[in-house]
């Protein structure tokens, strides 16, 4: 062996014997032991050596301890087993006018095919469902599913656009069917406990837990007083019912509210519509076949600050008649223009939006005492309530009826307006929108367009269509009338010379 090979393989020797330490140190700063690094002890890693374990047998609380708990626990799993059966799945399919806007403003309309899910409530032995009137609306196609997992057809037996109520009927004779029974609304309060049964994303039966958070909560002119809950509501809950501990149906779940239009989720914050008013729908619905409202055919407007001035009234409550139509039941108990109403029906009226709710719940026939502040004079008048369908031809209710020259005022201005459905105002839609522009008139002219929306007239807010045209009527004939709205996103302001009234007629 020469010197140079000899030389190489002590080099070979004193580096592999470097690696190995390093190596070696390595591993045993990583936790293991020199055991684990002999290799004769590989195969022992692989045997697994069982690990003793003692589970407890017993709870950490005796029964006697949660007794109460536990009877409660029991007498929700009770009450979910009785009412779910009688809750519903709704499925609907149909084809949906949506309204598109270019760059430009220009507005068209094309119409796509949707689809649409909500729950709904068994509410006779014949086979009656109440849902909500937005998860039926347009949609060509209804089917129903069952608690038993089978799907039949449905068809709509009326509606009722104002409350957001829809009634359909199972399309199956041969089922035998389990309703639940309204429970009396009237006797609900803030605080107690309810349960909201529904299909929330097309999950199917879900029950939720809540209370009832508060009462007479408002959203609309028309709309009537709603119970609101923490009771998780979600998108798909729409039409379900709201029970008490009893299994009645207390309310039907209508909406949520949430912050974020287009990620709606549940924020501890649903409304609902209650039983009382939804039992008296349905009933009206069955027997004529629509809602039947009551109406009285007077404009009316709230009370403010300028107007108390004007009629040197003083009261805190009221509000003050505009108009009266002729021959309507207003004209013929004594109402006239000016006249400060402050009681109906043995009710303080606080509001405009509390007098148009109670008299259209009026009984068609009813006599009701009216409370009138006149001219310093206080007086009580009858009025019979009448159908309002009736009373303006089958046309959609609006309280408003204008004369003559209110006519020229409103054809000069050129707008038709409507206002915005109740889940839209929920859901924080502001205003009226323009449905409708006059060719030639001062709307046209100022380039409002169809679908703009209206915020406010001479600054003052528009909750309404009837509170426009009021406001619009009262303004135009005497002065400038500045209207802010918005285009999509963008807000605009038009402001409309003075429109005087014809025959030098003056209010």
């Amino acid at each position: 062996m020469n010197d140079g090979f000899r030389r190489f393989s002590i080099l070979l020797f004193v580096f592999l014997l470097a690696f190995l330490a390093v190596f070696v140190l390595r591993r045993l700063q990583g936790g293991e032991t020199l055991s684990d690094l002999w290799p004769w002890n590989q195969g022992e890693e692989e045997r697994f050596k069982p690990e003793e374990f003692t589970l407890p047998d017993d709870p950490p609380l005796d029964i006697d301890d949660v007794e109460m708990l536990v009877r409660l626990n029991k007498e929700y799993a009770k009450l979910s087993e009785a009412v779910v059966p009688s809750v519903v799945s709704i499925d609907t399919a149909g084809v949906k006018k949506e309204r598109l806007r270019d760059v430009l403003g220009r507005v068209w309309e094309r119409q796509r095919e949707v689809s649409g899910s909500g729950s709904g409530v068994i509410v006779t032995k014949e086979g009656h469902v109440v849902t909500n009137n937005h998860v039926i609306e347009d949609q060509g196609r209804i089917r129903i599913t069952l608690h038993s997992g089978k799907t039949y057809p449905a068809h709509l037996i009326g509606k009722d656009r104002i409350l957001d109520i829809a009634v359909l009927r199972i399309d199956a004779p041969d089922v035998e069917f389990e309703p639940l029974a309204f429970g009396d609304s009237d006797l609900v309060q803030t605080g107690q406990l309810a349960f909201a049964i529904g299909n929330p994303f097309g999950l199917g039966e879900t029950i939720t837990q809540g209370i009832i958070s508060a009462k007479e909560r408002s959203i609309s002119d028309t709309q009537r007083d709603l119970f609101q809950t923490d009771a998780a509501i979600n998108p798909g809950n729409s039409g379900g019912p709201l029970v008490n501990l009893f299994g009645e149906i207390i309310a039907i779940n209508v909406a949520i509210y949430s912050p974020d239009s287009q990620n709606r989720g549940f924020h501890g914050v649903g409304f609902s519509i209650p039983s009382n008013d939804v039992k008296e729908i349905f009933e009206q619905i069955l027997e004529r076949g629509r809602p039947i409202r009551g109406y009285l055919g007077i404009k009316a407007h709230d009370i403010n600050p300028r107007i108390r001035q004007v009629l040197n009234y003083e009261g805190a409550k009221g509000v003050v008649v505009l108009e009266v139509v002729t021959q309507s039941p207003a004209e013929k108990a004594g109402l006239q223009e000016g006249d400060v109403i402050v009681e109906y029906d043995g009710g303080e009226v606080l509001s405009r939006e509390y007098l148009f709710n109670r008299s259209q719940r009026t009984k068609v026939g009813k006599k009701v005492k009216i409370g009138v502040w006149r001219a310093g004079e206080k007086l009580e008048l009858e009025a019979t309530v009448v159908d309002a369908d009736e009373a303006l031809g089958n046309a959609r209710v609006e309280p408003e009826s204008r004369s003559a020259s209110d006519q020229e005022i409103v054809q000069a201005i050129g707008l038709k307006v409507r206002d915005y459905e109740m889940i839209d105002r929920i859901r924080g839609a502001q205003g009226v929108w323009i449905i409708g522009v006059a060719p030639g008139s001062l709307a046209e002219q100022n380039k409002l367009q169809k679908y703009d929306v209206i915020l406010s007239i001479n600054g003052v807010g528009i909750t309404s269509s009837g509170q426009f045209y009021a406001d619009l009527l009262a303004s135009a004939a005497v002065q400038k009338t500045t209207l802010i709205g918005q285009r999509g996103a963008r807000p605009f302001k038009v402001t409309f010379p003075p429109v005087p009234r014809s025959n030098g007629e003056q209010r």
